[in-house]
């Protein structure tokens, strides 16, 4: 007997706007076509929930791997969510509250019978910075506060630190104090707003050069590669946005060793696809909101990680 079409719903940012040689999401969805999925298309602004039951105004989507033309969009119906075997929530940060109102209502399709992938609580729960506090044997020394005179404590003892917001992404606002420093305190101002907001520091890690490596997890288990994406020029930071460069590798010991702590809680959680930051042999930030990488290591070391997280998906269903 044939197997069953999946019916997958995705919830992400505008199709039309994506780069698809890099884009994680896209790899999905043509994984997803190669298994016949029957493909339903959201942008947040499609869902909605009435009397706890949670419907999206669905877009039936093709896709192609052409990066002139990537996409057909088909029929237009309103469904309940509840009826989609499996909804990959990838919208993009900011983390904001639009993002966490559209996590209750995926709450309620996971309640009616669908897959959430990934789960919508966990989504919540884990801040992608503050997160690494469940695994301080796997970090450098990190400091979470508002306060100004902490962070200048902690600079002036560990003589280098990195600064950055607790909903940052892609780079931004990530700035390295040393001891000697003269902005350090309009740099620590501007990132508390003069203690109003959180901010996190840790111990500058100087492995930094050698790239800040994406790590892939399904289901709790790594991808045996990773994506290190190194500064250029003058640039501390290890962002692919903020201009470094990528360089596919194979995991260290110590990167192992990290995946085997942190993807078992990460499993357990309800995060199936993940995306772990290690520079040196620290863990640096958790990734669960929509992490990219599979594109580039698919390409350098002739992968399907998007397959790998299918089958995981189908393991789950079934």
């Amino acid at each position: 007997m044939a197997k069953k079409a999946l019916k997958l719903g995705i919830v992400m940012d505008s199709i039309g706007s994506i780069t698809t040689k890099k884009d994680s999401s896209f790899a999905m969805l043509l994984e997803a076509q190669r298994r016949g999925a029957e493909i339903h298309y959201f942008e947040q602004s499609d869902l909605s929930m009435l009397s706890g039951t949670a419907s999206g105004h669905s877009t039936r989507l093709t896709v192609q791997d052409d990066p002139d033309d990537w996409f057909q969009f088909g029929q237009q119906t309103k469904i309940e969510l509840g009826e989609l075997d499996v909804i990959l929530m990838r919208k993009d940060p900011p983390f904001d509250m639009e993002f966490v109102y559209t996590t209750y209502i995926l709450d309620r399709a996971k309640l009616a019978g669908a897959l959430v992938v990934n789960a919508p609580q966990a989504l919540r729960d884990m801040n992608e910075k503050a997160y690494t506090a469940w695994f301080p044997e796997c970090t450098p020394l990190t400091l979470v506060t508002r306060s100004m005179p902490e962070i200048k404590a902690f600079l002036e003892e560990h003589d280098r630190i990195v600064v950055k917001p607790l909903d940052g992404m892609g780079g931004r606002s990530v700035f390295v104090i040393k001891k000697d420093d003269s902005n350090a305190n309009v740099i620590l101002e501007t990132l508390t707003d003069y203690g109003q907001r959180f901010a996190i520091a840790q111990v500058y890690i100087p492995e930094i050069t050698l790239g800040d490596k994406r790590i892939l997890l399904i289901d709790g288990v790594a991808v045996p590669y990773a994506l290190a994406r190194i500064p250029t020029g003058g640039d501390n930071r290890g962002n692919i946005v903020a201009g470094a460069i990528t360089k596919a590798q194979a995991l260290s010991d110590a990167d192992r060793s990290i995946c085997e702590q942190v993807g078992p809680m990460l499993r357990d959680q309800g995060i199936v696809f993940a995306g772990i930051d290690v520079i040196g042999d620290y863990l640096t930030e958790v990734n669960v909101t929509s992490p990219t990488g599979i594109r580039e290591l698919d390409k350098a070391f002739d992968l399907n990680i998007a397959g790998l997280l299918f089958d995981a998906i189908e393991r789950k269903l079934s």
